[in-house]
C-alpha cells in the first residue's frame, strides 16, 4: 500500500521587518532606485513554507581613500578609479551591477589618514552625485572618531534614506539621534551574541527609534575563520524573530569582503602557496562561498568586493529565489 507522508511544512507567527533604503526626488532624495529587504515569513528560501518577497541585496564596497593592502587580483579591477569614490561607485553600479554602494570611511580612521568630518561629508556627497542607488555609510569602528564624523555625514546625506553604521551596546546615542533627525536607517552591531544583538536594538528603541528602521549586523567571519559560529548566531536570531521576538525581527547585513580579503586563503598569491592554485580563482571563490553560507543563514544584505564574487552570488540568489524573484 502507498505510504502517506505527514505534512512537515512549518508556519511561523511573525515576519521579518521590511526595510527600504533610498529616497527618490518625490520623497525628498535624489535616488533613482530604492532597495527593499526583509519581509520573509519563513526560513531563507523556504518558498514552500512562506513568503520571501524581496531577494537579498548586494552592496559593493567603496573607500574614501585608495586601499594600500589589497592584493593585485582584487586591486586590478578598481585601481583606475579608486582615487575618486564617485568614479569607484559608478563603476560598481554600471559595470558590476551593485544594488547598493557601501562607502567605508577608512580614511577617517585615526590609525590611517585621520580625515575629518568635512572630508567624510565630501566623500558621501561625491558618491551620492555619481550614482542613483541607495547608500550605506560604514564608519571607522573607533567610537570617538565616528561620533565626530557622523554628524556631518548624516547631514550631507539628509533626505536620502541611507543606512549608517554602526551602533553598539557602548556607543549608540549619537548615531541613533542623527538617524532620527535626518531620517536614515541604522546598522546595529553585536559581537556574535543574540542577547547583545537584542539589547542594542532595545537601547535604540528606548530613544524612540523605530525597530523597523534597524538592520542587524551580527559581525561576520570568513570561511574557515569562525563562520559556523556566526551562522549559528544568525540562525538563532532568525528563528527567534519568526517565532515572534520583535527585537530580533530586523533584516541582517553581512560585511563579507573585508573579512575574506584579510585571510591568507584569499590574499596569498600562488607564489606563496602554489599548492592552493591560482589566486585569481581562489580569492573570489573564497568570497563567494562565504556569501553562500550567509545567504542560507538569513543575510539580507551582503557587502562584497570582487566582481567575480558579485556575479556568482547574484546568480545563486536568482537560482534560490526561483519564481519568487521580483
Amino acid at each position: 500500500m502507498p505510504v502517506t507522508l505527514p505534512d512537515v511544512k512549518k508556519t511561523w507567527p511573525n515576519a521579518i521587518n521590511t526595510v527600504t533604503l533610498g529616497a527618490t526626488r518625490d520623497e525628498g532624495g535624489t535616488r533613482t532606485k530604492k532597495v527593499t529587504v526583509g519581509g520573509a515569513t519563513a526560513l531563507p528560501f523556504h518558498h514552500f513554507e512562506g513568503a520571501m518577497p524581496y531577494p537579498p541585496a548586494i552592496a559593493m564596497e567603496v573607500w574614501d581613500v585608495a586601499p594600500q593592502d589589497w592584493p593585485d587580483v582584487l586591486a586590478e579591477h578598481f585601481r583606475d578609479v579608486w582615487h575618486d569614490p564617485g568614479l569607484w561607485a559608478k563603476k560598481c553600479v554600471e559595470q558590476y551591477g551593485a544594488d547598493l554602494i557601501c562607502l567605508r570611511l577608512a580614511g577617517c580612521d585615526p590609525v590611517k589618514e585621520n580625515r575629518g568630518p568635512q572630508e567624510a561629508a565630501q566623500a558621501v556627497k561625491r558618491v551620492l552625485e555619481s550614482v542613483g542607488v541607495p547608500l550605506i555609510v560604514w564608519g571607522t569602528g573607533n567610537d570617538d572618531k565616528d561620533n565626530e564624523i557622523f554628524p556631518a555625514v548624516a547631514e550631507a546625506a539628509a533626505g536620502e534614506n541611507c543606512l549608517l553604521g554602526t551602533i553598539t551596546e557602548d556607543n549608540y546615542k549619537t548615531l541613533v539621534a542623527l538617524c532620527t533627525a535626518y531620517k536614515h536607517k541604522v546598522i546595529a552591531e553585536s559581537p556574535c551574541d543574540v542577547n547583545i544583538a537584542k539589547q542594542v536594538n532595545i537601547l535604540a528603541t528606548d530613544m524612540g527609534f523605530k525597530p523597523e528602521d534597524v538592520v542587524i549586523y551580527p559581525t561576520s567571519a570568513a570561511l574557515g575563520y569562525g563562520l559556523e559560529y556566526v551562522y549559528s548566531v544568525m540562525e538563532r536570531a532568525r528563528l527567534a524573530a519568526l517565532r515572534g521576538d520583535k527585537m530580533l525581527s530586523q533584516p541582517m547585513i553581512c560585511d563579507i569582503g573585508i573579512e575574506v580579503w584579510g585571510v591568507k586563503e584569499a590574499k596569498a598569491s600562488e607564489r606563496e602557496l602554489p599548492e592552493w592554485g591560482e589566486q585569481k580563482e581562489r580569492g573570489p571563490l573564497w568570497e563567494a562561498t562565504t556569501a553562500y553560507v550567509y545567504l542560507l543563514a538569513g543575510a539580507d544584505i551582503l557587502v562584497l568586493r570582487h566582481p567575480k564574487a558579485v556575479a556568482s552570488v547574484r546568480e545563486t540568489i536568482t537560482q534560490l529565489m526561483g519564481d519568487g524573484l521580483r
